[in-house]
């Protein structure tokens, strides 16, 4: 299995969907890139800490490549807005791709020039593609929140 690491704001939404793709084989809502080791939430919230709000995407290469998981990241949020999603504003809503080898980076570099190429988006994009960090896990009670509770968003 190959990991992915994708930072879109509130990571409950992201969560839900990338565990919905067929070929993803697991998912986790944590922590990455910042200065603290083992950040809480309550840490990350206030800004302590420069950690995003991430989803942790296990994969099956077989099944799906990265550029679709790509594809689905850019296509759940907005990679416009520096520091922000929807009303979740700061640092930890920042749009990060956190790639775990070079054949990653080149990809999320490429798609990510495709699509200022194409202008598909009014503003241009301040998502940051850079390497995967120490990925810390988030409070259980964080892991699955939306299916848990039965929701199919968060609302953003």
């Amino acid at each position: 299995m190959k990991k992915a690491t994708f930072a879109a704001g509130c990571f409950w939404g992201i969560e839900l969907k990338f565990s919905q793709m067929e070929g993803v084989t697991a998912t986790a809502v944590g922590y990455m890139g910042g200065t603290t080791d083992q950040p809480s939430y309550e840490q990350v919230c206030r800004g302590d800490t420069y950690h995003a709000e991430v989803v942790q995407v296990e994969y099956d290469e077989q099944l799906i490549d990265y550029e679709v998981l790509l594809n689905q990241f850019w296509s759940m949020h907005d990679p416009t807005t520096l520091n922000r999603q929807g009303p979740d504003v700061g640092t930890q809503y920042r749009s990060a791709v956190f790639y775990h080898d070079e054949l990653q980076h080149q990809l999320a570099e490429a798609s990510k020039a495709v699509l200022e190429k194409n202008g598909v988006f009014a503003n241009p994009i301040v998502t940051q593609i850079i390497p995967a960090a120490t990925f810390w896990p988030a409070e259980e009670y964080h892991q699955k929140y939306l299916q848990k509770r039965g929701m199919g968003s968060c609302g953003i």
